[in-house]
């Protein structure tokens, strides 16, 4: 399994909420791994069907990496959304 790789994995998890930009009044996300921005619904954020291929192509994950580093992802951002951070 991929727990061997857990640090780089949590340091990739690092870097992509790191370079995300939530802009709260107009209620948008900026992602690293896609330009438009989304409008988002906390309980619901879907990540776009880009971030498997970017995750991938930037940091060399494989599909069950991909899997781990999208549910810490999008738990992380789903609560500074939540918590207003």
């Amino acid at each position: 399994m991929y727990m061997e790789n857990n640090i780089y994995l949590d340091k990739v998890v690092e870097f992509l909420v790191r370079d995300t930009r939530i802009d709260y009044g107009e209620q948008r996300i900026d992602f690293p791994f896609y330009s438009p921005l989304f409008l988002y619904i906390p309980e619901s954020l879907r990540l776009p069907t880009k971030f498997p291929n970017y995750c991938r192509n930037t940091y060399g994950l494989t599909g069950e990496e991909i899997d781990y580093v999208s549910n810490e992802y999008r738990n992380i951002i789903i609560n500074k959304i939540k918590n207003g951070e």
